[in-house]
């Protein structure tokens, strides 16, 4: 398993930051797991169960535990919302920033996996974060030992609709 250097990782991370967000509330975090036992103790405690999740990061060479800072997207300065949506926001920003990650790692040879299926009590606990952050979505990252075929995908005319 090749390492991802923190050289390429940071730069992932700055293309990252341009991500759009909530009011330019950039609450998007990234805790790069390298350590061999935490990423053990989250594929085999905090997925769920869920074999294809723990095969995931246990082949991958880093584990990004994408984290939000949570009680601002979607809010108003006074703490009220601003929106029908409510809090929804967060994760909706947190789907940007990991796309915009993803991308980002694409561009520098990268592989990405994101995953949603994980306890995020687990992980908090595992990792000892405090409720200052919310987790979004675990991406595995490496570089690539296959270049995958591309799954189908519905045609322009099922997705576009012109009014």
């Amino acid at each position: 398993m090749q390492p991802v250097s923190h050289e390429v990782i940071e730069k992932i991370v700055e293309a990252s930051a341009y991500a759009p967000s909530w009011k330019n509330t950039q609450t998007a975090r990234y805790i790069i797991i390298e350590e061999t036992a935490l990423k053990d103790r989250i594929a085999r405690e905090a997925v769920m169960g869920f074999e294809w999740n723990t095969g995931i990061i246990l082949g991958a060479p880093v584990l990004v535990v994408l984290a939000s800072v949570p009680g601002k997207s979607g809010y108003e300065k006074d703490g009220a919302y601003s929106t029908s949506k409510k809090d929804k926001w967060e994760m909706f920003d947190a789907g940007i920033a990991a796309q915009t990650f993803q991308l980002a790692a694409h561009e520098c040879g990268i592989g990405s996996v994101v995953m949603g299926i994980f306890d995020e009590t687990q992980v908090k606990e595992i990792l000892s974060l405090d409720d200052s952050l919310n987790v979004s979505a675990l991406i595995a990252i490496g570089h690539p030992a296959v270049s995958p075929t591309v799954p189908a995908r519905k045609s322009v005319q099922e997705l576009l609709q012109y009014r």
